[in-house]
């Protein structure tokens, strides 16, 4: 079966996906929440248009409806996967995944580069999105050799300092490590392994923002955060931002490691 240039009960969908993408990026920009009750519009809008594609799919081409349906359940059970019990997701990222892979399974409209094979649209969002998130570490390199920060390499490109007096301040998770040892102040950076060790065991990071909301909690990190004059934070911009880059550019302009295989061999 091919499949249609433009598959409008699809368009309708990304239209509702789109905006609420975007309304879910300022939310976690804003507070690094976005609480589920944002997906509710949006679902209203597009299961029902992803219903009406699987139906007519299905009568249509019974053995690639099957095969769709299959690769979506595979695709939605992972992200959850990883969200849930790898911790490598947040998830309000998850949510969107998840529904963007439920909802548009396959290419609204013929990309303008053309539709790639195999033309499964949620893979190549996140792809897209994964891709584009590298821009973020290298600002963050270019913006710590500006201001003249320094720390271990791969340090500048994930983190930045901040005032140890106003750290409750900021959106970040704690880099380093701090401690006290005979009346002196000790600190260290965290290390890749440990951070990752720490996601998996669901040991929870530093975040800024829960310094701000349990100050009692944390009184004795907050003042040894003070002491330090300076405090190595991870911004790490909300992975839905990305997404919703991932989600736009793959509508409009398709895959993105395919085109950039394209101009570098000219195949």
């Amino acid at each position: 079966m091919t499949l249609p240039q433009m598959i409008p009960q699809l368009v309708i969908a990304s239209l509702a996906v789109a905006v609420t993408l975007g309304y879910a990026s300022i939310l976690d920009l804003r507070d690094r929440r976005v609480p589920f009750r944002t997906w509710y519009p949006m679902l209203a809008i597009a299961a029902p248009m992803a219903a009406w594609t699987y139906l007519a799919l299905l009568i249509s081409d019974t053995m690639l409806a099957l095969g769709l349906i299959g690769a979506v359940a595979l695709f939605c059970g992972l992200f959850y996967f990883l969200a849930a019990y790898v911790h490598l997701f947040g998830g309000a990222d998850a949510w969107a995944m998840i529904f963007i892979t439920a909802c548009i399974p396959l290419f609204p409209i013929e990309p303008l580069f053309g539709n790639p094979l195999p033309g499964f649209f949620p893979l190549v969002v996140f792809m897209n999105a994964v891709i584009l998130n590298i821009a973020t570490p290298i600002g963050i390199f270019l913006m710590n050799i500006i201001r003249g920060n320094r720390a271990p390499l791969h340090y500048m490109f994930v983190g930045f300092p901040v005032d140890g007096d106003g750290i409750e301040d900021t959106f970040g998770f704690v880099m380093e490590d701090f401690g006290e040892q005979d009346g002196e102040l000790t600190r260290r950076f965290i290390t890749f392994r440990g951070a990752i060790r720490r996601m998996i065991e669901g040991e929870r990071r530093m975040y800024t923002r829960d310094l701000k909301r349990n100050p009692d909690q944390y009184a004795r990190e907050l003042d040894l955060y003070r002491r330090a004059g300076k405090v190595w934070i991870s911004y790490g911009v909300p992975f839905i931002v990305p997404i919703t880059a991932g989600f736009l550019t793959a509508v409009f302009f398709g895959d993105l490691i395919y085109l950039a295989i394209t101009a570098i061999y000219g195949v």
